[in-house]
């Protein structure tokens, strides 16, 4: 039997998604859980794998077992052996043809800044602080110019083993609330660290250290070492991940 389970997480804790064997990761802790109610091994498949210190409200998985448990037995049993900082919301039952990855027709994450003078305790880790004001209707010009399919390599990590630089941006949306400022982005697929560059290109145009062109500029170029400074993961969310209506997540 295959299911499917959307899981929520602060990342803090974890060197990120992805299994290693020298740090705790998410995905360790939730194959861990999910084994404890099968007393089987289990292994898990994500939609996306996040970095150190990324959180998620909205990253799916799917695993697959010949163990029967009722859907209420496999959330509550897994989640009372996730440390606080993991959840599983949700968990149903899939077609054998649904692959939480692999089936993903878009994937969307949040980047939430904390435009203020000084220093919010609640928000440490979950926002990242940016002292010099944000001008968002700039940010948004600069980030219209980057809607569409385009190579991204401006924007990517030095380091990215993507097979291509070539993805497509259905949406790059900024709005301000109080003093954070938020970013919503959607994309068929995302590079290593894109989401962290094109913030941090935006978060320098929208103080006004770079001119809004800039942002198309970069793309022209297709050369990482001219866009700057990473953003830091903190306030980057995996949002959510969209299918094709059979799958109904």
């Amino acid at each position: 039997m295959r299911y499917a389970a959307v899981v929520e997480y602060d990342g803090r804790p974890f060197c990120g998604w992805q299994r290693q064997p020298h740090a705790p990761s998410v995905q360790a802790c939730v194959e861990q859980a999910l084994s404890h109610v099968a007393a089987e091994p289990i292994n898990v498949q994500c939609a996306g794998r996040t970095d150190t210190g990324v959180h998620a409200l909205g990253q799916v998985i799917h695993f697959d077992t010949q163990v029967e448990r009722s859907l209420r037995s496999w959330l509550l049993g897994a989640n009372s052996n996730l440390p606080e900082s993991i959840a599983i919301q949700r968990v149903q039952p899939m077609s054998e043809d649904f692959h939480a990855r692999f089936s993903a027709r878009a994937r969307s994450y949040r980047y939430v800044i904390s435009n203020q003078v000084s220093r919010s305790a609640l928000l440490v880790g979950k926002a990242t602080w940016c002292v010099k004001p944000l001008d968002v209707e700039r940010m948004q010009q600069a980030a219209n110019s980057l809607l569409g399919k385009h190579d991204f390599t401006s924007f990517r990590a030095l380091a990215c083993q993507a097979n291509t630089p070539i993805r497509t941006l259905h949406e790059l949306r900024l709005r301000r609330e109080g003093s954070l400022v938020i970013l919503d982005v959607t994309a068929n697929a995302f590079l290593h660290h894109m989401v962290r560059n094109l913030a941090g290109v935006l978060m320098a145009i929208g103080s006004g250290e770079r001119e809004v062109s800039w942002a198309a500029e970069l793309l022209q170029q297709r050369d990482r070492s001219q866009a700057g400074v990473t953003a830091k993961p903190d306030g980057l969310y995996f949002l959510a991940v969209q299918y094709d209506s059979q799958f109904e997540i």
